[in-house]
């Protein structure tokens, strides 16, 4: 009658309990056998995946887009603003994969601190994300190649792009042949991937270094001619670094690679807070190097957008490093191509193991200890896409999957530290079972003198009383933080509307923010806690995701309409297969909720 009712509803927020989400929850999705994934990778290891997923081909375009359009010789401010800002969402990962290390990463923190239906919709757009951004890097590498054979028409047919009669697109064979090489190499097993990752990171920052070294000794023996322009060190203004920062930031995008590797880690609670920091730290130092030669070594407006390095290194007469530059472009380009299909198997087996996608996803093979179907799967998907398609159209889609991620771990984090679950999922016999009826005979008398809690838990004490009146407070607290943070976001970012509409959501969402952090900061953190952190906790908490959340959302509502329809359509789907699939297979289906008193 007129509809489902609010317990009926409350599926949609089931969380699943973080002391069984790398145990019990597991073991079970995989039939018992028990089968888990190597635990291998330390922190060198985690190191080489990170850079490897992070460095991409775009410090080599990006350093000339960026310098011309938007920051002239202050392009490495930008890169250190860039920087901080993405530090925020690495700290906030940090802390959750040090609480939760188990596999799926954003999507396994958001089902244990938000909600089932969240982080199935998480799961699925980190799915999209990775396949895009897997298949634009290897459509991205038979172009760099072209210079080793003389140009595009004189590659071997195998590596060039084909144009086929009835596709607007051509076909890159070569791109499709990568990723599945990749797709084998990381079905025989982490620690081998990740030492290949090792060396061919390792050979990206040699070539990296030999950029900052040479151009370096050109510039001080040239007297650095790229920072006497006329119009100084910041030709648009600091508002001109801060745009730029806002486009470099993507280029730090990779380091989330990192957590979802954290089943697979010896030392979680030590390596993994190390892998992140190492790995962000080396980047933006490489970043702000090389950045910092090029624009030095000729004038803002006249380095090349589409060659910025090679075109600086040729005005010295150093035609030759157009050769190391390019070699440098391949080896990103095939680093970052194993860093982008590594999560995606591990996200679909996490939400395999709880029941979302179908369970034989979640089986992990006895010798190489991944999960072989789901590698195969994904890597035989971004290989289709990659041969087919013209995926550069698609990027803007990538970046939705990270930033969604990115704010959901920032809010996972609020609601760890103010308002932790304090309720266990426990099996509840059907009605009319055996089970059922004897557990009603023998209980009757105590569920009489307590119909109000089938478990028969005691009445609230005092101190649980006000423990929850506290937890409700900061649940409101979080809720108004999102929902200040959209407003003050979307007045800033839609500049078509009036000043003073403007003005006054600005001002709304301010005081929603301000309001709503004092209130925490007054009720003060929740002194239980969902798990052991190993040592490691986000520092500044609630300030610091906070301003995650704010500078994620600032770029999620700057990527365009276009992007956001298309992902609209991606996103409806997923919610179908969930609520025709996940929502009745998932591991928390038929669980009752027992409440836990705080520790």
């Amino acid at each position: 009658m007129g509809g489902p009712s609010w317990p009926d509803l409350q599926c949609l927020v089931r969380r699943k309990p973080a002391a069984a989400s790398s145990t019990g929850f597991a073991e079970a999705a995989d039939g018992g056998g028990g089968q888990r994934l190597a635990k291998t990778l330390t922190v060198p290891h985690l190191t080489a995946i990170g850079v490897g997923s992070t460095i991409g081909a775009g410090i080599y375009v990006l350093v000339g887009t960026v310098a011309r359009e938007h920051t002239g010789p202050g392009l490495t401010v930008s890169f250190l603003i860039a920087g901080v800002a993405a530090a925020l969402s690495a700290l906030c990962y940090a802390e959750l994969s040090c609480r939760f290390p188990s596999a799926g990463s954003a999507y396994h923190y958001s089902y244990i601190c938000i909600g089932e239906s969240v982080a199935w919709l998480i799961g699925w757009a980190l799915v999209l994300e990775y396949t895009i951004g897997s298949s634009s890097v290897a459509r991205g590498i038979s172009p760099n190649l072209a210079l080793f054979f003389g140009g595009q028409d004189k590659l071997p047919f195998f590596l060039a792009q084909v144009h086929v009669k009835g596709l607007d697109t051509p076909v890159d064979p070569c791109a499709a042949i990568l990723v599945l090489i990749v797709t084998a190499l990381l079905c025989l097993g982490i620690k081998e991937s990740s030492f290949v990752e090792g060396i061919i990171t390792t050979a990206n920052i040699i070539v990296m270094l030999f950029v900052i070294c040479a151009g370096g000794w050109l510039g001080f023996r040239n007297g650095w001619a790229g920072y006497k322009g006329p119009d100084g060190y910041f030709p648009n203004g600091f508002g001109g670094v801060l745009s730029g920062s806002a486009t470099l930031f993507f280029a730090f995008i990779g380091f989330d690679t990192v957590a979802s590797t954290a089943e697979e880690v010896k030392n979680p609670q030590h390596d993994l807070p190390m892998g992140m920091g190492l790995t962000l730290s080396l980047c933006c130092f490489l970043y702000m190097m090389v950045s910092a030669v090029v624009v030095g070594l000729a004038p803002y407006h006249a380095i090349d957008p589409d060659t910025p390095i090679s075109s600086v290194f040729a005005q010295y007469g150093m035609q030759w490093a157009e050769y190391v530059v390019s070699s440098g472009a391949v080896l990103a380009l095939i680093a970052s191509l194993i860093g982008g299909i590594l999560p995606q198997p591990r996200i679909i087996m996490a939400m395999a193991r709880d029941g979302l996608v179908p369970p034989l996803f979640s089986v992990v093979n006895r010798q190489t200890q991944v999960p072989i179907l789901s590698t195969i799967l994904t890597g035989t998907c971004a290989a289709i896409l990659a041969f087919f398609m013209d995926v550069s159209q698609l990027a803007g889609m990538v970046s939705v999957g990270t930033l969604l991620a990115f704010t959901m771990v920032a809010i996972s984090v609020l609601v760890v530290r103010y308002a932790p679950p304090y309720e266990m999922p426990m099996e509840v016999a059907l009605a009319g079972t055996p089970e059922s009826l004897t557990s009603d005979s023998s209980h009757s008398e105590q569920d009489e003198q307590n119909l109000e809690d089938p478990f028969g838990n005691e009445a609230p004490s005092a101190s649980e009383i006000d423990s929850k009146v506290r937890r409700q407070k900061a649940i409101r607290s979080i809720v108004f933080i999102c929902l200040g943070a959209f407003i003050f976001v979307s007045a800033v970012s839609f500049s078509f509307l009036p000043f003073y509409v403007q003005m006054t959501a600005c001002t709304i969402g301010g005081l929603l923010l301000l309001s709503s952090s004092v209130v925490l900061l007054c009720i003060g953190q929740d002194k239980s806690s969902l798990g052991p952190t190993g040592g490691f906790m986000c520092p500044l908490v609630p300030l610091l995701p906070i301003c995650c959340i704010i500078v994620n959302g600032y770029l999620l509502m700057n990527l365009g309409s276009h992007t956001w329809i298309r992902v609209s359509i991606w996103m409806a789907a997923g919610a179908l297969i969930y609520f025709f699939y996940g929502l009745k297979h998932s591991s928390l289906a038929g669980m009752a909720y027992h409440r836990i008193s705080p520790l």
